[in-house]
């Protein structure tokens, strides 16, 4: 099969400040973007299912609105950063589908070289910075990323998302506090599915009803969206990422949506009976805005059924990207480590080459 031809992700960002209310063209792009989200995730499951995606694979079918109502009412020089469950993020941002399904099918056109997978998706150039595995660890990346807009002068944002699983965390507690102490630009987003793997967030988060007490503790500005409705997201985001940018300090931002899918690929789902599940489909993101739309005469049905047959051709492409593309070789095991030549792999070849009669001794001191 032949190989792909590595591609990037598309023209440098945007500096321009989101409207306050999103124009027709806007919520056109929104659309677009959380079918093209939707289309790509199903096809993610199909190829998981046919093993071509190794390891964990944590699907967005149903929360595209908060990512993408979210990314919307940003600059597109402003920091994202994200937990596990990030193909949706990478997408909103910008990422080429074709690069992000790569990078899960392991091959050396991904977005990390096919050595990050799907809860790994980076892509520094828009300011998409993970993509991380570990419950929480992504806060104090968070904080990081924050400090240094601050010490910079930058006048950016960094959006932090996590799951209502990781309220609990220490990390995102430290990183709240050292974020408020500092007056940090940084907007933590909770995306509150309702459930932490398999748990109910009112069976393992005290006052799980009241999350604005988690914001009150840190003297954080809080407010609350409903992430099913992407305008409504669009609308308290942009609000607020205005105010943070603006020296207000850190913000917390509770946004309530759901996950039609299980926790991911492997989930059962016996926590939770399929009437909430149907029930919950009723209020679909997608559908919810396109009937939004074609009601006010924005967008007729015609150039939705558009949309949606591009973003599945999209879909589509991308899978055949990857397919086409060839696996990460064994060499790639030892990039992006160390800044080389520093780093023990680097010195177990110099000791190889000593032993040789190849190296030398100020070379050795040199590492």
């Amino acid at each position: 099969m032949a190989n792909a031809t590595p591609r990037k992700s598309g023209p440098p960002p945007s500096v321009a400040q989101p409207p306050a209310t999103p124009s027709a063209d806007r919520q056109r792009a929104m659309l677009a973007s959380m079918l093209r989200i939707r289309r790509f995730e199903e096809r993610c499951a199909q190829s998981y299912q046919q093993a071509h995606i190794g390891g964990f694979c944590h699907l967005y079918i149903g929360q595209e609105g908060t990512a993408v109502g979210t990314i919307a009412g940003l600059r597109e020089d402003d920091a994202v950063i994200t937990a596990y469950r990030d193909h949706g993020h990478a997408l909103a941002r910008g990422m080429d589908g074709g690069v992000a399904m790569a990078e899960m099918f392991g091959r050396i056109t991904g977005c990390a070289r096919g050595k990050g997978g799907s809860m790994h998706l980076f892509d520094a150039g828009r300011h998409m910075y993970g993509g991380h595995a570990i419950v929480g660890g992504q806060c104090p990346l968070a904080v990081g990323i924050a400090f240094a807009i601050r010490y910079l002068s930058l006048d950016r944002v960094c959006l932090c998302y996590f799951g209502d699983g990781a309220l609990n965390q220490g990390a995102l507690h430290e990183s709240m506090n050292l974020s408020a102490i500092w007056k940090l630009p940084v907007v933590w987003v909770c995306e509150n599915n309702r459930y932490s793997m398999g748990t109910a967030i009112d069976r393992g988060t005290a006052m799980a009803d009241q999350l604005k007490l988690k914001a009150d503790a840190y003297g954080m500005t809080y407010a609350r969206c409903d992430g099913m409705d992407v305008l409504d997201t669009y609308q308290v985001t942009a609000e607020m990422a205005a105010a943070v940018r603006g020296g207000d300090g850190p913000a917390f931002l509770e946004a309530v949506t759901y996950r039609y899918k299980g926790h991911s690929m492997s989930d059962p789902q016996k926590y939770r009976d399929r009437g909430e599940v149907a029930e919950m489909e009723q209020v679909d993101p997608i559908t919810r805005l396109a009937e939004q739309m074609t009601q006010s005469g924005t967008i007729t049905q015609e150039e939705v059924d558009a949309l949606d047959q591009e973003a599945r051709r999209e879909a589509l492409e991308a899978v055949k990207f990857a397919q086409a593309s060839a696996p990460a070789p064994l060499e790639e095991l030892y990039t992006d480590v160390y800044a080389m030549p520093y780093g023990p792999y680097a010195v177990a070849e110099l000791h190889r080459a000593h032993a040789d009669g190849r190296g030398s001794a100020s070379a050795e001191e040199d590492v």
